[in-house]
């Protein structure tokens, strides 16, 4: 549900329907990010694959801090969309109950790892000031253990959060509790 047109998974037919059918098997349902793309099925396609890349891809990230790098990214864009959806993901691998509390409020006030820390902070500063991101914020993320191919992983991860956050805000894409939880991947 959104401000714009979208197909609904009864109405879909030829390489929608194929879509939706292979989101409903993979993940259980189909998200309203990927229904607000339902007039272009390709780019559906190409966002899924973006997605799929960075969040699930070979990499030294964990899958923890690439949902962490999410949950930060949507809150300093202020997209309760993502933010809720990438809560629910962060769940799977942060076990710590008070940490999680902390992170559904604020990424930015958790503890956190100096890793951790330091990807989350990288993450809001090109968020927030991408104009003002120096060589410093790559260094810091170098001390924090992070090598290149995690930096320009890290990177990747933000401008995707970025790119989606503006699709939902943009669209007026909404969710429901139901939407929001419960998806395998």
């Amino acid at each position: 549900m959104s401000w714009i047109t979208e197909i609904d998974e009864s109405d879909a037919a030829g390489a929608l329907a194929e879509m939706y059918e292979m989101l409903r098997a993979q993940r259980g349902k189909v998200s309203n990010i990927l229904k607000v793309h339902s007039l272009r099925p390709a780019a559906m396609q190409h966002h899924l694959d973006l997605y799929m890349g960075l969040m699930f891809g070979a990499g030294g990230l964990s899958r923890r801090q690439r949902e962490l790098i999410a949950v930060a990214v949507s809150q300093a864009n202020r997209c309760a969309y993502c933010v809720t959806h990438h809560v629910e993901a962060l769940a799977r691998y942060e076990r710590d109950a008070d940490t999680l509390a902390a992170l559904k409020e604020s990424v930015v006030d958790a503890t956190l790892t100096d890793p951790d820390r330091a990807l989350v902070e990288y993450a809001t500063r090109l968020t927030e000031a991408p104009h003002a991101v120096t060589r410093d914020e790559i260094d810091r993320l170098r001390v924090a253990g992070l090598a290149d191919d995690d930096i320009l992983l890290a990177n990747l991860i933000t401008a995707y959060f970025n790119f989606v956050n503006r699709i939902a805000l943009g669209l007026g894409v909404e969710f429901t509790d139901d939407e929001a939880h419960g998806y395998r991947v």
